[in-house]
């Protein structure tokens, strides 16, 4: 499952996970969006859900049938960082044992906060340490390219905990 605020890139990254290249500018996820994604033998289907506030309230449906929450926050976006670390906190705490990678996106631009102020401004600390978490740093380079490094550590790292939970 694949949550976060609007805007803060979760199509993208989805785009560039199953594909392996970079597609900018999709248009705001009206509702939902499956994607599958293949790594080496291993095929996962994704579903992300709007980021809108009026979408909101069908994440915690979608929790239950999960085996891992990708949550995608916007680094540069530090006003937004409180509701984003508000939701989390409300999506994760009736179920301690599902993984949850969180993607720092959009590390490539000016002001974005790194992988540690993002951490204190999510409150990860709080969060226990009986799950499975990760954080890492993601953006989504030049139109068309090859994805980052990063987004490659990110494919490898949700490709992992998929198959450990199955």
């Amino acid at each position: 499952l694949v949550l976060g605020l609007d805007g803060a890139g979760k199509s993208s990254v989805l785009h560039s996970l199953a594909t392996d290249r970079v597609k900018r500018g999709t248009a705001p996820t009206e509702g939902f969006n499956a994607v599958c994604v293949h790594a080496g033998e291993t095929q996962m289907e994704f579903l992300e859900i709007g980021g809108s506030e009026s979408l909101r309230s069908y994440w915690r449906m979608y929790l239950p049938k999960v085996l891992l929450l990708v949550y995608v926050v916007d680094s540069a976006d530090h006003a937004r960082l409180p509701v984003a670390k508000q939701l989390l906190h409300q999506l994760i705490q009736n179920d301690s044992t599902l993984p949850v990678v969180i993607l720092a996106n959009k590390q490539d631009l000016e002001g974005a906060y790194c992988i540690t102020d993002i951490h204190d401004a999510l409150a990860l600390s709080d969060i226990g340490d009986k799950r499975k978490m990760f954080l890492i740093g993601t953006h989504v380079a030049e139109d068309g390219s090859e994805i980052s490094s990063s987004m490659k550590d990110a494919k490898e790292l949700i490709t992992q905990l998929v198959l450990e939970t199955q």
